[in-house]
């Protein structure tokens, strides 16, 4: 997949949220949406930003956005964290790893000196007509909000 950058459309995309949901982006025609990938429910980063967003949900929505969370866990998977920090954004099951490649958030990463493939903490800002308005790939995972809005300027 080509490098996505700020001005492009954002690429079409269709999975399964945490109720087994069909949600796509054509449903977001005329929002903003916060797009964001993470690697693993119930891990300490992604539990940082997951609850970050949700602590910030209501202004979120007040400032005319929405949240949805893409990783390869299982529905239900997402159906215990959803339960277990109270999250009110919907997260998308992505085992086959489409959307992640769809969007550049699989590829190689380093830890301790191996390198592996693995989903690859972004985000993206998704405007009214369905082009990308931000990209973050150094995600703030506990100040993410507030790192949207200073790009956002909002």
């Amino acid at each position: 997949m080509a490098n996505l950058n700020i001005g492009d459309k954002a690429p079409q995309f269709s999975g399964i949220d945490q109720n087994g949901e069909t949600i796509s982006l054509d449903q977001y025609k005329g929002k903003k949406v916060i797009l964001y990938f993470y690697p693993k429910d119930n891990t300490p980063g992604c539990t940082a930003e997951a609850c970050n967003l949700k602590d910030n949900y209501d202004d979120i929505l007040s400032k005319g956005l929405d949240v949805i969370g893409v990783s390869p866990d299982s529905k239900e998977s997402h159906q215990k964290f959803i339960k277990k920090y109270d999250l009110p954004f919907r997260l998308i099951s992505d085992p086959d790893k489409e959307i992640l490649n769809l969007y550049n958030a699989w590829g190689e990463k380093k830890m301790y000196g191996k390198t592996y493939d693995g989903v690859l903490r972004k985000t993206y800002i998704i405007n009214e007509n369905q082009e990308i308005e931000a990209i973050f790939e150094k995600v703030k995972t506990k100040d993410h909000t507030n790192q949207i809005y200073k790009e956002l300027n909002i």
